[in-house]
């Protein structure tokens, strides 16, 4: 009987911690996206369902450019991470543990303040800047703070470790061997690359798009402190309608309609991919 149930006695603790600080919020936040009132006589339940479709409607701007951004935003950071996940992973030799190190070094110091310094680096007077203005090489009022290229820019530096380290791991799991075996049978470099090392390497990059698409679409801290107005991304919207509007029915809505287009954008990512090749790869 206790072999039975020590399973599920290892699984207690963090089932009740999922239960109290996931679902039962969950359940409190769809409650309130139906509610209408607010703070100063109270919120009542009326299943207003028109909460999630004026949301919708009035803020489809910032959910497209959130949702763009965070697209942007993981394509550059595979385009950044694999390099240096795959050298790492098979020349990195007795150093790796060093190396990634360094890769997670960024994240001894708090988010705001690294997104703060890259406000200070890319300012027009900044240290990157301005000598290139003073060289001629860069117009007078060029500037990259209060665009989307600063704002993607943002994202990208601050969730690149989550795509680094998936990958390094799944690269790290490809036998060499196998490789070796390729090029015994003469194929090139490129094709054991795209053949078997890529391949193998796909379930480090679908943890990869998971951990940084999913944070990237909602942040509001790199669109507050790099962008302007006119790059206000939907974690912004929902920031005030809670705490500067109080209107918490309409940031309950927003909140969940933000969370309905990730599942679903991330469903047809999968999908497309193929998640059970995925999976396959990843148990061998």
């Amino acid at each position: 009987m206790r072999r039975k149930l020590a399973p599920y006695l290892l699984i207690l603790p963090g089932g009740l911690w999922l239960v109290l600080f996931l679902v039962v919020p969950l359940v409190f936040m769809a409650s309130v996206s139906t509610q209408e009132g607010d703070v100063v006589y109270g919120f009542v339940q009326t299943f207003h369902l028109a909460n999630y479709t004026d949301a919708l409607v009035q803020y489809k701007t910032q959910f497209l450019r959130s949702v763009g951004y965070g697209l942007i935003g993981t394509v550059a950071a595979i385009a950044l991470a694999y390099p240096v996940a795959y050298w790492i992973a098979f020349k990195g030799g007795s150093r790796k543990s060093t190396y990634l190190l360094l890769v997670l070094l960024p994240f001894f110091v708090s988010f705001v303040l690294r997104t703060v310094s890259w406000k200070f680096l890319l300012a027009d007077d900044g240290i990157l800047l301005q000598p290139l203005k003073d060289a001629g090489m860069l117009p007078a009022d060029f500037h990259i703070l209060a665009t989307s290229v600063a704002v993607i820019f943002g994202l990208t530096y601050n969730y690149l470790p989550f795509m680094i380290l998936p990958i390094y791991v799944a690269l790290e799991r490809v036998d060499p061997r196998v490789v070796e075996a390729a090029h015994d049978l003469y194929a090139t470099p490129r094709e054991s690359f795209t053949k078997i090392v890529l391949p193998l390497s796909l379930p480090g990059v679908f943890a990869g798009v998971l951990m940084t698409f999913v944070p990237m679409t909602s942040d509001y801290v790199n669109a507050a402190i790099l962008g302007g107005p006119a790059n206000t991304m939907i974690g912004n919207i929902i920031q005030t309608e809670y705490l500067t509007n109080n209107n918490y029915p309409v940031g309950a809505a927003l909140s969940f309609t933000l969370m309905a287009v990730m599942l679903v954008g991330i469903f047809v990512y999968a999908r497309a991919l193929g998640t059970e090749n995925v999976l396959e790869a990843a148990a061998r």
